[in-house]
């Protein structure tokens, strides 16, 4: 398993939540953890629609890629 970076304003978040045990910041701790879930996600898929095996995979990688980016079919090449 590979490292994950996050900011140094969510890691004392962090910090404070679990060590402080101060609770102010629960909210602000899970949307930054799910932006950073959501751009592992993204770049993921990314790497896959650039480096998959097969014509197949990398289109499903590519469609959902964009699916996600909230690109329109119209726009799509």
């Amino acid at each position: 398993m590979g490292n994950v970076q996050i900011s140094q304003e969510l890691f004392m978040q962090l910090l404070r939540f679990h060590l402080v045990e101060d609770e102010s910041c629960e909210k602000e701790i899970k949307q930054g953890l799910e932006k950073k879930l959501d751009r592992m996600v993204m770049r993921d898929l990314y790497g896959k629609f650039k480096t998959a095996p097969t014509e197949e995979e990398r289109e499903r990688a590519r469609k959902e890629y964009l699916d996600r980016r909230g690109v329109p079919e119209s726009f799509r090449w």
